[in-house]
């Protein structure tokens, strides 16, 4: 039995990335966020366009997405609610947001320097992607309510770089999903996987060297 609905957000569950930026002054942003989708060496970021992390990225033209673990919800935590803008922007400010200029401090996270971009990684996080902005669209542009307020952000992955931890024994090229531990969003509340498959899958018999572009 299917009900008609309208829920607030569509939050389905996608891991959360803390997305690390250059400010004008040449601080460091890092902002979490789940609206993310991959494919390739790309990927595909959901933004307000009012916050801080999308306008460095455009500005700056680059960024660092970071990876969070299933044990870094603490680190999260502290990020949340927080924002780079200043003056914090009266949406933000009606769901409790401050401004916060020092995003590493208050999360309790190192600053990495980055090999491509000027954009730190965060050392804590398994997985570390520099990346440069490719595209930038504006979404909801027939939308009058939403129009202007929503941003999706294309950028291509120019460096990877992963923990020990989580790599297929004698394969540096390859994560084992038994060994790696997302930190996964789903309408605001943080999940972890099953440590088990539910069951094995038929794609997994394609190498995934057959993913390279050739």
């Amino acid at each position: 039995m299917h009900i008609t609905s309208e829920p607030a957000i569509l939050y389905f569950g996608t891991p959360v990335v803390l997305v690390s930026t250059v400010n004008e002054n040449g601080t460091y942003n890092l902002a979490p966020m789940s609206s993310a989708w991959w494919l390739a060496w790309r990927c595909v970021l959901g933004f307000g366009a009012q916050s801080k992390t999308p306008q460095n990225m455009i500005r700056t033209g680059e960024c660092v997405l970071n990876l969070p673990s299933a044990d870094m919800t603490g680190a999260v935590n502290r990020l949340a609610l927080t924002t780079g803008s200043n003056p914090v922007p009266a949406s933000k400010i009606a769901r409790g947001y401050r401004y916060e200029p020092e995003k590493f401090a208050v999360a309790g996270l190192t600053a990495q320097k980055s090999d491509m971009v000027a954009a730190p990684r965060v050392l804590e996080c398994p997985v570390q992607l520099e990346a440069t902005v490719e595209s930038v669209q504006h979404l909801a542009e027939r939308d009058e309510k939403w129009r202007g307020r929503l941003l999706a952000i294309e950028v291509r992955i120019r460096r990877v770089h992963l923990s020990e931890a989580i790599l297929a024994e004698g394969d540096s090229n390859r994560i084992d999903p038994d060994k790696w531990r997302p930190l996964i969003m789903s309408f605001q509340h943080f999940y972890g996987l099953t440590p088990n498959r539910v069951s094995d899958s038929r794609l997994a018999r394609i190498p995934e060297s057959l993913y390279r572009a050739s």
